[in-house]
């Protein structure tokens, strides 16, 4: 740790012991006094938009024409004055002044171009979401697509944070060589690019998500001592925090407890996950890593905390988070419905079957809320953290049952610093390509020069 004393805490302030490497969030000591050179630190340090794409895979009920007409999906009314009630966006009511709802647009790129690619929807679907872009049909290393809106955000603004960007799933994303259709399994496994030949590894275990953020260990070795110990990353920093708090206000100090508070509970569920995995009762998910809880609904919180986490610290400004996989028959109990996912949404254009994987997409909708509000009480200057983020949720497939890419469900939340308006229902013209979508948030998010993103034709206005 070091800072100037007498003066102020620098922003990248660090807490270090024993291999952890724990960052500060950010402070009123860390603004210099007075002046215009307190306005522009504190201007740099806080008006740097941060970015989460969430991928939920396969598309949606309100996608195929019977659930379209039911409004499964998305609400009947376009504008301000829009009901949710009875949509999958229901769970969003209380966040709707951060929500911007895009109805019906399309992602051509993962449409099939020549006649071998025919089928291969599912395994080609998720390199186009962020990339907009039609990969090369290959099951070699040989691997082509596009570089990824997360990619393109964190070279040009994650450069000056200590890890530029993260990418996280739930799902097993481990396969090697190819998964069917000509198709390398890594275009089903990431959604990051970082140029158009290097796809970037994603994270599903909790455990080393953690230690990616807070330096857990320096080795293999004194992570598992410490383990092994059940102690805390911040047991080695004490010492610090007490330095440190000596030279804060009432408010930091307040704010420092929360954080750290924040990061010591998040390391026990972890443990706390890993110890019931390793107690040899059987597990629904006997193939996952210790740290991975069977729990869809623990494992996808516990991400969204460390998301939340590091964007209080600027450990990060940049996440991707792949909620799903293309033809995984996962059973989510919390939803109502017994099918597995894939099954489910193989709906036969019944109405009931429609219905059932409709109650599925809103269950998997009924957990950004929990994301959404950890943002909104995380002080981060004079704004909340959803004020300075932009969520972009959705699926680069329209109606699973025929695995088109047409009226592909897609969401903005958040306020990326006073630049999306919210409240806002719009529905696109047909064939309009969610590229244009992606190309108007990211100009929302600092990228201003950009005129072209995967097969855009021009920007979509957000309101």
């Amino acid at each position: 740790m070091s800072f100037i004393a007498g003066k102020h805490l620098p922003r990248r302030t660090v807490l270090r012991g024993l291999g952890a490497t724990v960052a500060l969030p950010f402070l009123d000591a860390m603004t210099p006094a007075g002046g215009l050179w307190s306005r522009t630190v504190r201007a740099a340090s806080l008006d740097r938009t941060r970015l989460v794409c969430i991928e939920m895979v396969h598309g949606a009920a309100g996608s195929s024409e019977w659930g379209a007409g039911q409004h499964l999906w998305s609400p009947a009314q376009t504008g301000r004055e829009f009901d949710l009630a009875s949509s999958a966006l229901g769970p969003l009511e209380p966040f709707r002044k951060y929500l911007t709802i895009v109805s019906d647009t399309d992602v051509r790129g993962a449409e099939a171009v020549t006649q071998p690619e025919i089928g291969g929807d599912h395994f080609r679907s998720s390199a186009v979401f962020l990339t907009q872009t039609h990969p090369k049909q290959t099951e070699s290393s040989d691997v082509r697509a596009g570089i990824s809106v997360d990619q393109i955000y964190a070279k040009r603004f994650g450069q000056d944070t200590p890890i530029p960007s993260m990418q996280l799933c739930i799902e097993n994303v481990d396969q090697a060589g190819g998964c069917a259709y000509g198709y390398s399994c890594v275009y089903t496994d990431m959604i990051s690019w970082a140029s158009p030949t290097e796809p970037l590894p994603m994270i599903r275990d909790p455990r080393m998500a953690f230690d990616q953020l807070f330096g857990a260990g320096g080795s293999a070795t004194e992570r598992a001592s410490r383990r092994r110990a059940t102690s805390s990353v911040l047991d080695y920093i004490t010492a610090q925090v007490a330095d440190v708090n000596r030279r804060l206000d009432a408010s930091d100090r307040r704010r420092m407890e929360q954080y750290l508070e924040g990061v010591r509970e998040i390391e026990r569920r972890i443990q706390q996950v890993e110890a019931r995995n390793a107690s040899g009762e059987a597990r629904n998910l006997p193939g996952a890593p210790a740290g991975v809880p069977d729990s869809f609904d623990e494992h996808v919180k516990l991400m969204f905390d460390l998301q939340a986490l590091a964007f209080q610290a600027d450990v990060t400004r940049v996440f991707s988070f792949k909620m799903g996989r293309d033809a995984s028959s996962r059973v989510y109990p919390e939803s109502g419905v017994t099918k597995g996912f894939h099954p489910a949404s193989h709906h036969g254009n019944k109405p009931g079957n429609i219905t059932e994987f409709g109650q599925i997409n809103r269950y998997h909708v009924s957990l950004l809320p929990y994301f959404l509000e950890k943002l909104q009480t995380i002080e981060d200057g004079d704004r909340s953290l959803l004020d300075r983020t932009v969520i972009v949720y959705g699926s680069p497939m329209g109606d699973p049952n025929v695995h088109n890419h047409k009226r592909c469900p897609l969401i903005v939340l958040g306020g990326a610093n006073g630049r999306l308006a919210g409240n806002m229902h719009l529905r696109a013209s047909s064939g309009t390509p969610m590229a244009n979508v992606m190309l108007t948030v990211m100009h929302k998010i600092g990228l201003t020069d950009i005129e072209q993103f995967g097969d855009s034709t021009g920007e979509f206005s957000l309101g």
